[in-house]
């Protein structure tokens, strides 16, 4: 009868000129030494008549290795061959690590990458919020609740915005895989938003004395204030005119492309000559494609100097996105045709006229620029008032 074995006896197995196979007291469990001196686990049975060996992992303990042995007699009653269900394990488990969380993100980041406007942005978002916790779990065993307590804690240390984009997300990428898996079941649901934008929606512009003197500080401000007078001109997203570059401009006219656009469309804005003016001084470095850069990228961190600003402007409560609604207003104060001021944001127009009229409104855009740098001149230069001139912004 085959003696119970013990790590210390194994170890002190020694090693004869032939290959030697000793029993365990486990059934189906044998300690192989080999003439080397190296020992490993194995299994022997019958299946189907006919004799069947199975040689285990390196590194197993004893107790490991038996408790391996037991599965095996179990599959065994059951009429199952253990070395195929080793197998199906293996290859079960391989499918699994395949299937995480982060190599389906990152599957649909590279083959839907391409159309994202916000690629990066959302690269970093899963590497710092949701890889560290969900990403080596397989994608089809994450349960909802588990999702929520992740929004939770993002929600608690982040705020709910940032919640909220991870949701966004997430739901995207798992919409993606459960049109490619037929066995997925997505397990984010409605509701779970936590950030209401409704509740949310910020309705500040800049009233004229503010925009006066916010335009007159961003003179200490160097390129950055090149950037926000641009941006006030011509309405523009602050991500969309940060990395606009000289290939971009051609014959007085912006060509943002649609995989920078956040509508996803192709938008062509003509500039006013107080907009090109502002263009037209920024020298070009060699090698940056860039017009806002302070070096090899597009110009980042406003957020630096954004109390400074504030400081010196003696304004406060607001947010660069605040200056794109302060001159969509003075688009209508200036008597531009709502669908015109619409075009000059870049908004998409809905229904049968967003359909069928495929007209670009290259001149009627080009008169409402016109018209907002006028209107803007006239606030930052009042008849009463010796301020900074809209043509020092002109160079």
């Amino acid at each position: 009868m085959a003696k119970a074995l013990t790590d210390i006896a194994i170890a002190k197995l020694k090693a004869g000129p032939t290959r030697r196979e000793i029993p365990d007291r486990t059934p189906l469990l044998y300690v192989i030494v080999q003439p080397t001196g190296r020992r490993r686990f194995a299994l022997r049975y019958r299946f189907d008549g006919k004799p069947r060996k199975v040689t285990l992992s390196t590194g197993l303990s004893l107790a490991d290795a038996r408790k391996v042995a037991a599965e095996a007699a179990l599959d065994l009653d059951r009429g199952i061959d253990p070395r195929e269900a080793r197998k199906a394990a293996r290859a079960q488990a391989a499918a699994a690590a395949a299937d995480t969380l982060q190599a389906i993100c990152e599957k649909y980041l590279a083959r839907e990458g391409g159309k994202l406007r916000t690629l990066r942005q959302r690269e970093r978002t899963l590497a710092r919020l949701v890889y560290p916790t969900l990403g080596e779990r397989p994608i089809g065993t994450i349960r909802r609740g588990e999702i929520v307590r992740l929004l939770d804690k993002i929600e608690d240390d982040s705020g709910s915005r940032t919640a909220d984009v991870v949701l966004m997300v997430l739901r995207r990428v798992c919409n993606w895989w459960a049109i490619r898996d037929e066995t997925f079941v997505p397990p984010i649901v409605r509701g779970m938003a936590r950030h209401s934008t409704a509740a949310h929606a910020r309705s500040r512009v800049l009233e004229d004395h503010e925009l006066r003197r916010v335009w007159q500080a961003a003179e200490s401000i160097g390129i950055y204030g090149d950037l926000l007078r641009f941006l006030v001109l011509t309405g523009a997203r602050k991500g969309e005119a940060a990395a606009m570059t000289w290939d971009e401009v051609d014959g007085g006219v912006w060509l943002l492309p649609a995989r920078r656009n956040k509508t996803g469309a192709e938008l062509a804005r003509p500039l006013s000559r107080t907009a090109l003016a502002i263009i037209e001084r920024r020298q070009r470095v060699a090698n940056v494609p860039y017009i806002f850069t302070a070096g090899e990228r597009p110009l980042a961190g406003f957020w630096r100097i954004k109390n400074h600003l504030d400081s010196v402007a003696g304004v406060s409560g607001w947010v660069i996105h605040d200056l794109r609604r302060t001159a969509r207003s003075l688009l209508s104060r200036c008597g531009v045709s709502v669908d015109i001021a619409e075009r000059c944001l870049g908004h998409v127009l809905g229904g049968v006229r967003g359909t069928y009229d495929r007209h670009r409104y290259q001149a009627e855009m080009l008169a409402a620029y016109e018209a907002l740098a006028a209107q803007i001149e006239r606030i930052v230069l009042p008849p009463e008032g010796n301020v900074v001139s809209l043509a020092r912004g002109r160079g």
